[in-house]
């Protein structure tokens, strides 16, 4: 007799056979602690500006919240394993480290298309309601990865897998049907703190717990102003996200490199010239990150990270790069281009502050040249 869909074996097999890597089911209609402690990472504010989690507060911190109907959830994996070392990088203050899992085609829409194959199929051979989610509604995949099995959070509060160590897409289908669940995967980070250790920006308060506020992945990506500046040094070349406590993970020695070839890294993004991206405008900059992930953090957010990476850089082609974005038309890409050039070069600074003020009619100078001899914004 063929399997069907209401036997988890097949819903297993033909989401594989779809191209994930990994799958397991959980029930979506049980208590869970991981709302609260949800409500309370929001009342502390460790959110920073991610307004829309607060926002959406009350459906995140439970899937029957969202859907009440809701009984299980098909959560998938997709394998984006680097073939290096992803911390090499950091060693070329010169070169901008972008992180591993946006270095081609966004996630998103690989993930969701395949999802919707799956979902399509189980709804048209069960006739159960079926919902798809992949990062962009308020659902935490992560508890329900670690519930179902697929693996746990950390004590950088990622994934982590015995199979696939911490380069796991997530992607969750819930459905109205009982299905059987899988047994939820139990914790293996033992004494280790190697994330925890290697942060530089010292964004864990304790194990199991994230500060986003301090995390160079939410202040390169998620905050739309200046950086704060106790974060911009601690940044280094890192313009979008960060790796760190993910490649430290002793449990990668089990990773393998992703077979999905959207997800090999773009040969023009795996070490690019910081000096390069300093001088994208709009129209570059959109060319360049087509399809890519980054691309929705705008122009000016992207060049912003890259100016302080230019601070943190040496050479007189950082200088170049630097200058050339002081009377750029966004006050946040000047603001960053003076902190850099305080920083490499205090004199210049304080000479290129005192021909400002001689310009401005008004006798004060623009507000990026205000914070003395390091620019120092926050």
């Amino acid at each position: 007799m063929t399997a069907t869909l209401t036997d988890t074996d097949a819903i297993k097999a033909l989401a594989r056979e779809i191209g994930f890597d990994a799958v397991r089911i959980a029930r979506a209609d049980e208590a869970w602690e991981a709302g609260e402690r949800l409500r309370e990472y929001v009342g502390e504010g460790r959110h920073g500006s991610m307004a829309w989690m607060e926002e959406t507060l009350d459906r995140r911190v439970h899937p029957n919240a969202m859907w009440p109907e809701a009984k299980s959830a098909v959560v998938v994996g997709l394998n984006y394993g680097p073939d290096h070392d992803p911390l090499v990088i950091l060693e070329q203050s010169d070169r901008a480290a972008i992180s591993v899992y946006a270095q081609n085609r966004d996630y998103h829409d690989l993930i969701k298309k395949r999802l919707k194959r799956l979902a399509r199929a189980f709804h048209q051979e069960t006739g159960h309601g079926v919902k798809v989610f992949v990062d962009t509604a308020p659902l935490m995949e992560k508890p329900l990865a670690h519930k179902s099995g697929l693996g746990w959070q950390g004590k950088h509060t990622n994934l982590v897998s015995r199979e696939h160590g911490s380069w796991l897409f997530l992607g969750v289908m819930l459905t109205e049907a009982a299905l059987e669940p899988d047994e939820t995967e139990t914790d293996h980070c033992g004494s280790c703190r190697a994330c925890l250790d290697i942060c530089p920006t010292n964004a864990f308060p304790a194990p199991y717990q994230i500060d986003a506020r301090r995390c160079i992945s939410y202040l390169t990506i998620e905050h739309k102003g200046p950086i704060p500046r106790e974060f911009r040094a601690p940044m280094g070349n890192r313009i979008y996200g960060c790796d760190d406590c993910l490649a430290v993970c002793p449990w990668n020695k089990f990773a393998s490199r992703t077979q999905e070839t959207a997800f090999h890294p773009r040969e023009s993004l795996t070490a690019p010239r910081l000096a390069d991206l300093a001088a994208l405008d709009d129209t570059a900059f959109r060319e360049l990150f087509t399809a890519s992930p980054i691309k929705r953090i705008g122009r000016d957010r992207f060049v912003r990270n890259v100016l302080i990476a230019l601070g943190n850089s040496h050479g007189p082609e950082s200088l170049a790069a630097i200058r050339a974005r002081l009377d750029d038309d966004s006050a946040l890409v000047r603001g960053a281009a003076v902190w850099a050039l305080g920083r490499l070069d205090p004199e210049a600074f304080e000479a290129l502050k005192t021909e400002a003020l001689a310009r401005e009619e008004s006798g004060e100078v623009r507000e990026e040249w205000q914070a003395g001899p390091q620019g120092q914004l926050s």
